[in-house]
């Protein structure tokens, strides 16, 4: 979605969310709530050594062997341009699929603050981005789910981590 959501009518809005709803997994960046879809993620481990690549954008940690697969690391806090903390025992990667315009599907883990849990998100909890006061480029969310009394933003990971914007490293 673009920056120009409030240019739909509520029944548009409506009807571009409505693909959405399903099971989502949310995880925690500084004091948001972020979702992603569930089909989305291959698995979630727990920190491992990565190894640094030179010459890659400071938002790309590097990259770590899973079960002799050799996996890019991203930082989603400095994809955001947030600041960098240290990681702690709750710090996680989650090893999500993502597609290019060929569908070819690499798997890249994300660095996230911590897991949260899978939540199921029905079509008239989730409404259009909002236009501002989000620390992230809107064109990265795919909607704002509300649970409860709580607000999740949920992504498009595949937009987040668009290949062109990654170096070489992907095997593209």
């Amino acid at each position: 979605m673009s920056k120009a959501n409030s240019s739909f009518s509520p029944s548009e809005i409506k009807g571009r969310t409505a693909g959405l709803e399903g099971k989502f997994l949310t995880f925690s960046l500084a004091s948001e709530e972020y979702g992603i879809g569930i089909l989305k993620v291959r698995e979630i481990i727990g920190m491992m050594p990565i190894r640094t690549v030179p010459q890659t954008p400071s938002f790309v940690k590097g990259v770590i062997n899973l079960r002799g697969k050799v996996i890019p690391v991203v930082a989603l806090r400095l994809k955001f341009g947030m600041e960098e903390i240290d990681y702690t025992e709750r710090t996680s990667i989650i090893v999500v699929d993502v597609g290019n315009a060929a569908d070819k599907f690499v798997h890249i883990g994300i660095v996230v603050d911590y897991v949260s849990e899978v939540v199921n998100i029905k079509a008239d909890e989730i409404e259009s981005a909002p236009a501002f006061g989000s620390q992230l480029n809107t064109d990265y969310i795919l909607g704002m789910a509300k649970i409860g009394k709580s607000v999740k933003i949920l992504l498009d990971i595949d937009r987040i981590l668009a290949v062109e914007d990654l170096p070489d490293l992907l095997g593209f």
